[in-house]
């Protein structure tokens, strides 16, 4: 399969900026629920970690919903199924303001963070069709600000508007926020200006086999184990930010948005700065620097003395994560390009499990140890997750 378009190919400028803005907003429905825990734990008479079920459904849904997306998205055009399934993420959203207890709310959070994630993965997958691979990175950086906006909109506005128009609100106004992109992206579509490469011999069709065929390559298995323990990690610890925040400083709703929202400016720190980054540390060292960085974050969180700590921890983490995992994703757009979309799903899904899994088994750590210690157990393991990643990571050459 060629690794870009021909010369006389359409630009794809346009079109991933519509994807950066879907992506905006599909991070923030899955990532909001960080500031809203301990609202929603008080409104529903329960603790933090059972209210997590909010996240967790949403991480769960994101990632075993890849398994059928990657396929469908080789099949009939990347662009194409991104932009049918995004309205069905609009209603799915919308609805969860309505739900009457954390049943309902829990299960009406799973169709949305599963409707979701279709954006992200077949958008990457898109631009690993359209653009060359010494290219990606750097597109793939500005395509990431749209994520990361999402970060800091889900988690630093999601705590202000918590204070104002409760978690309710906040969900009505993504399903708007859905609708008005997922428009855009049709009329997009229908301008004829989007090469939404497709695969006629992709289908569901005997798909496991697909899967364990992709897991049998050495370097599919190393990439999707990273990203699984990343998001275990990484994830599964910064969930609980905002309920410790809220807990150990009593902080008000806004003030635990305004903290979290920190992540998301580290991240666009590493957006803006992507390309010195990489001509100047290349892989390996994006992956140590990042490393060093997101473990200083969540060691720093877990010695906070007050809460004016934790913007410089958070940031420091958010750079060092996107510094870790753009260039994991980078190399994860060409470990299969002949199945783009199957082997991007499969990252995702791996991901996103990984988070579930974080989530509520950082739950119990918490109320087995404490915040602190999660933070800690977490900060370290994230050390050795980075260096582990530096020893095997794979130049373009290798594959």
């Amino acid at each position: 399969m060629a690794e870009s378009l021909s010369t006389g190919a359409a630009r794809p400028g346009r079109a991933i900026t519509l994807l950066s803005m879907a992506a905006f907003v599909s991070t923030a429905t899955v990532r909001v629920a960080d500031p809203l825990l301990p609202q929603i734990a008080h409104e529903f008479d329960v603790t933090p970690a059972a209210a997590s079920v909010v996240a967790t459904s949403a991480a769960l849904a994101y990632g075993l919903f890849q398994i059928v997306y990657g396929a469908i998205g080789d099949r009939f055009g990347k662009f194409t199924v991104i932009a049918a399934v995004t309205l069905c993420a609009a209603f799915s959203t919308a609805a969860a303001s309505l739900a009457g207890d954390l049943t309902v709310l829990g299960l009406l959070r799973f169709i949305s963070g599963g409707t979701a994630a279709v954006v992200i993965p077949l958008a990457i997958a898109h631009i690993g069709d359209v653009v060359p691979y010494e290219q990606r990175q750097a597109v793939l950086g500005r395509f990431l600000s749209g994520q990361i906006l999402g970060v800091l909109f889900g988690q630093a506005v999601g705590g202000i508007f918590a204070d104002h128009v409760g978690w309710r609100g906040i969900f009505l106004l993504l399903g708007v926020l859905y609708l008005a992109i997922d428009g855009l992206l049709w009329l997009e579509l229908i301008s004829g200006r989007v090469v939404d490469r497709r695969a006629q011999a992709a289908s569901l069709r005997g798909l496991p086999g697909r899967y364990l065929a992709l897991l049998r390559l050495a370097t599919v298995r190393r990439v999707v184990a990273i990203v699984c323990a990343e998001g275990f990690l990484f994830f599964g610890g910064l969930t609980y930010l905002g309920a410790f925040a809220r807990h150990e400083f009593a902080l008000s709703y806004t003030g635990v948005g305004l903290v979290l929202g920190w992540f998301g400016i580290g991240g666009m720190i590493y957006a803006v700065t992507v390309k010195w980054f990489i001509a100047r540390l290349g892989e390996r060292g994006m992956v140590r620097v990042g490393g060093t960085l997101w473990t200083a974050g969540f060691l720093a969180i877990a010695g906070a003395g007050g809460w004016w700590w934790l913007p410089a921890a958070v940031m420091a983490a958010g750079v060092g994560f996107y510094m870790h995992h753009a260039t994991l994703q980078t190399i994860a757009t060409q470990m299969a390009p002949q199945a783009r979309g199957l082997a991007i799903s499969l990252f995702a899904f791996l991901f996103y499990i990984g988070q579930a899994l974080g989530v509520a088994l950082c739950g119990q750590l918490i109320e087995l140890a404490g915040y602190r210690v999660m933070f800690a157990v977490v900060g370290a393991a994230l050390a050795g997750l980075a260096l582990t990643f530096a020893e095997t990571v794979l130049r373009p050459s290798r594959f």
